[in-house]
């Protein structure tokens, strides 16, 4: 029979392990619920501020799903249409991926931090800008904080990722599927100029283009060693 002081101490390791249990849970809930319904709120009003802003631009505003392909990802309008550096922090594009659905617009921000993050899309500053020769690198997550990666293993070559700035919108098309290229995070080629898989029989991005998108998801809550990895090249811009 147990005497007073054990039940006690048994009794305190039970509530210890019951309240332990209801914050591990608690923490649970609040980053696979709590982050997606915040950020989803985050992403819905930058998205409603950008517009609102782009409308009020005396420039006319022509907007599309699906702009004319450029005759080449070095020639013709990709080449005029960079689009600026924006600030750190800035938000100054919305992403649409048809695959997703009709209704899929997420904005992108300048710099990968958490906070840039849990709003939308995240450009990697290091990376070339929207519409730029090189590697224009963004970064969103799979698990939490709106999840706008959530469906990256539904991507396959040929899908659009369209993303529309104040003055232009910029189609790119994917050449590689997300599910043939998974790396370690600290594998930093992706992120290259022109990015080239150390593994021979690797995806790389296709040949023959200059200006590139890679799709990248962040840190997830339980697997947080991977990264899924998409390259898309610049088919097509149109001015607004």
């Amino acid at each position: 029979m147990l005497t007073q002081p054990k039940r006690s101490v048994r009794l305190a390791l039970w509530t210890t392990l019951l309240l332990s249990s209801i914050g591990v849970l608690g923490y649970l809930g609040w980053q696979l619920y709590g982050t997606n319904y915040v950020s989803r709120q985050v992403q819905e009003r930058t998205a409603d501020e950008l517009t609102a802003v782009w409308s009020a631009d005396a420039t006319p505003r022509v907007v599309s799903a699906d702009p004319k392909p450029a005759t080449s990802s070095d020639r013709g309008p990709a080449r005029a249409a960079p689009t600026p550096a924006p600030q750190l922090g800035e938000a100054y594009a919305l992403v649409r991926v048809p695959r997703f659905g009709d209704d899929y617009e997420v904005p992108l921000l300048e710099g990968v931090r958490e906070r840039e993050l849990a709003a939308g899309y995240g450009h990697i500053p290091a990376t070339a800008q929207l519409g730029s020769r090189g590697n224009f690198v963004i970064a969103g997550h799979r698990v939490t904080n709106g999840e706008p990666l959530r469906e990256m293993p539904k991507l396959r070559p040929g899908d659009k990722v369209i993303v529309e700035s104040r003055r232009a919108i910029y189609t790119y098309r994917l050449d590689t599927d997300p599910n043939g290229l998974i790396v370690d995070f600290q594998e930093t080629w992706v992120l290259h100029r022109r990015p080239a898989n150390p593994d021979p029989g690797g995806l790389n991005p296709a040949r023959g283009h200059e200006r590139l998108l890679t799709l990248v998801t962040c840190s997830e809550l339980f697997h947080t060693d991977n990264r899924m990895i998409a390259f898309a090249h610049l088919a097509g811009v149109e001015m607004k």
